[in-house]
């Protein structure tokens, strides 16, 4: 099983220009070259980081976003990655890479908002892509939806927000039977889950969450195939040169340094969500969390995962049945017991809370919603680690206890 912290460890890490421990930020927007016939072999894709190591200009390829690109890839077992502005941007860059007008995807039923509405919105409008959306589950529904015509099968590990678990292997020998490729959003999953070494194709990340873990920093990435990477770089066709998602240095330099501890951070997210999920299910509440043994991927997750280290994820969930009685849970927490904050986003240091029916599944319909499985009254809660365990529970207890729980 591949181990993203060992080879992270083994990844040769350069010192700053004046001897620090840390890289040097390379801030400069164009670099020179030795000599002026090199330059037009750069552009020519003739030389690059990989060939020589020369670079271009900060929207091709930048020493210090390179440098984080190589860590990731490292962590997810892939041959190379490159990291870009925003998640969404990483997601975006990609499908339009793969997929030309007339194509199609079939992904999941059930992702996050954003990427739903560039599946079901944006790409049929404005680029004739169009996309199949198929119960994760069901992989006669998933076969029967490819077209020969389908390019890209899109799932995320565990989904956004009601934590089903993607059958990976399954869904990649799908894939290549049916000449398409496998792409697998993993931003819940750092270190728990690596896709590629299930059969994914293309791994994605929104950086801005656990990866960063602070909530300060909007990035995402892309890792796949040394080929994937350059062809997105192309200087005449590459989605990320053409497009822009260009990641700034300091943002690359400052994720760098917090790779080191993410491992010790998704322990203890997952620690403390163990916790309360086992509390809450044992309290009565509808709780969703694979790492309960009645989750309907559980064993999926425990035998795809590395959950002896890491745990099965910092996101339960709780369904309240409806909105009215979300809100009053999240108000609760947030306002009468300072248990976390009611915000989107996830992965922080503190506990976020969102109804995600009204918040960042907003774009999916109602009656999606509904289809996926996704209830008015789901309360998604990224637990954190501020405070002690058994201060945070009582907080939840006492909460509870003001709603008549």
């Amino acid at each position: 099983m591949h181990q993203p912290l060992e080879a992270l460890a083994r990844v040769r890490r350069a010192f700053g220009e004046h001897g620090g421990v840390n890289r040097s930020i390379e801030a400069s927007t164009t670099f020179t070259v030795l000599e002026a016939g090199i330059m037009p072999e750069i552009f020519q894709g003739l030389r690059s980081p990989e060939t020589g190591g020369c670079y271009l200009y900060g929207r091709h390829f930048n020493p210090t976003v390179y440098a984080l690109g190589r860590e990731l890839a490292a962590l997810e077992g892939t041959e190379a990655a490159h990291c870009t502005a925003s998640g969404m941007s990483a997601i975006s860059a990609t499908l339009m890479q793969l997929c030309k007008p007339g194509d199609h995807i079939v992904a999941s039923k059930v992702l996050y908002g954003g990427t739903y509405a560039l599946l079901q919105n944006y790409l049929p409008d404005r680029c004739q892509v169009r996309c199949t959306m198929v119960d994760v589950d069901d992989l006669a529904a998933l076969e029967a939806a490819f077209t020969p015509t389908t390019r890209v099968l899109y799932v995320e590990t565990m989904s956004n927000p009601t934590l089903v678990i993607a059958d990976l292997p399954r869904l990649a020998a799908l894939a290549h039977r049916r000449g398409a490729l496998l792409v697998v959003d993993n931003t819940f999953c750092p270190l728990i889950v690596n896709p590629v070494q299930h059969g994914a194709d293309i791994v994605l990340h929104s950086l801005t969450k656990f990866i960063s873990g602070a909530s300060d920093i909007i990035a995402g990435a892309v890792c796949g195939s040394q080929e994937l990477i350059n062809s997105l770089m192309d200087v005449n066709h590459g989605g990320f040169m053409l497009l822009g998602p260009t990641m700034d240095p300091k943002v690359a330099f400052e994720l760098s340094l917090r790779l080191p501890h993410l491992g010790l951070r998704i322990q203890e997210h997952s620690r403390r969500a163990q916790v309360f999920a086992e509390r809450l299910h044992a309290r009565g509440l509808s709780v969703i969390y694979p790492g309960l043994k009645t989750h309907a991927q559980h064993a999926l997750l425990q035998g795809m995962g590395n959950t002896e280290a890491y745990g099965a994820g910092g996101v339960f969930c709780v369904d309240m049945g409806d909105t009215a009685s979300a809100f009053r849970l999240m108000n609760a927490l947030q306002n009468l017991q300072d248990f976390g904050y009611i915000a989107v986003s996830l992965g922080y240091f503190d506990t976020l809370l969102s109804c995600s029916a009204v918040s960042t599944s907003s774009e999916m319909p109602e009656a999606q919603q509904l289809s996926a499985g996704l209830s008015p009254g789901l309360v998604r809660i990224s637990i954190g680690y501020t405070g002690s365990l058994e201060q945070r529970w009582q907080q939840f207890d006492e909460a509870l206890q003001s709603l008549g729980l």
